[in-house]
C-alpha cells in the first residue's frame, strides 16, 4: 500500500517513535524508507564576529546531522528494511518546507513523523512542523506522539489522509 515512506528524523526521541512505526510498516509492506534531516543554516551576523565561527557552526550542524541519519539508517537496516538518506540544507524558515518539498520529489506515499503533542501555549510559542505538514501534504501523514501517555505502553499514532490538492 505504501511503497515510498518519508520519515523526517533529528535525533529526537519523538522523531525516534516516529522511525519505529515507519520501520514497522515498511517491515510488514516490503516499503522503502527515505530518512530526511534538514540542516537550518541559520541566518548569522558576520558583521561583529569572524566568519570562521560560522562557518565551524555550520559544519558542526552538518556533521551533526549525519550522524542523526547514520544512526536511523543503522536501525532500519537491522531490521532489514531498504532505506536511504538525505541531508537538506535550509535557510532559515521552517522544517516543514524542505520536508513537503522532498515528500513531493522523490515522490513518497507516506510521511511519518514524530510530534511532541503541544497544546496551548507551548504549541502557539513553538510551533509545530507536523501540523504545517499535516496541513499542505499531499499524501497521508501519521503522526507519532513523541511522549507515552499515562497508562499506555505504546506510542499514540495519528493516520491523517491528506486531499489531493
Amino acid at each position: 500500500m505504501y511503497g515510498k515512506i518519508l520519515v523526517p528524523v533529528d535525533g529526537s526521541e519523538t522523531a525516534a517513535r516516529g522511525l519505529n512505526e515507519a520501520i514497522k510498516i515498511a517491515k510488514a509492506q516490503g516499503s522503502q524508507l527515505r530518512l530526511v534531516h534538514i540542516v537550518n543554516d541559520f541566518i548569522l551576523d558576520y558583521t561583529y564576529a569572524p566568519g570562521l565561527y560560522a562557518a565551524n557552526l555550520i559544519e558542526s550542524l552538518v556533521k551533526g546531522g549525519r550522524e542523526v541519519l547514520d544512526n536511523a539508517e543503522k536501525a532500519a537496516q537491522r531490521e532489514g528494511v531498504k532505506v536511504d538518506t538525505v541531508l537538506l540544507e535550509s535557510i532559515g524558515g521552517v522544517a516543514a518546507d524542505p520536508i513537503l518539498a522532498q515528500a513531493k520529489q522523490w515522490p513518497a506515499d507516506l510521511i511519518v513523523m514524530g510530534t511532541h503533542g503541544r497544546r496551548g501555549l507551548a504549541r502557539l510559542a513553538m510551533g509545530s512542523d507536523a501540523e504545517q505538514v499535516v496541513r499542505a501534504a499531499t499524501v497521508p501523514v501519521m503522526l507519532v506522539r513523541g511522549v507515552a501517555q499515562q497508562g499506555r505502553a505504546t506510542p499514540q499514532v495519528t493516520l491523517v489522509r491528506a486531499s489531493a490538492a
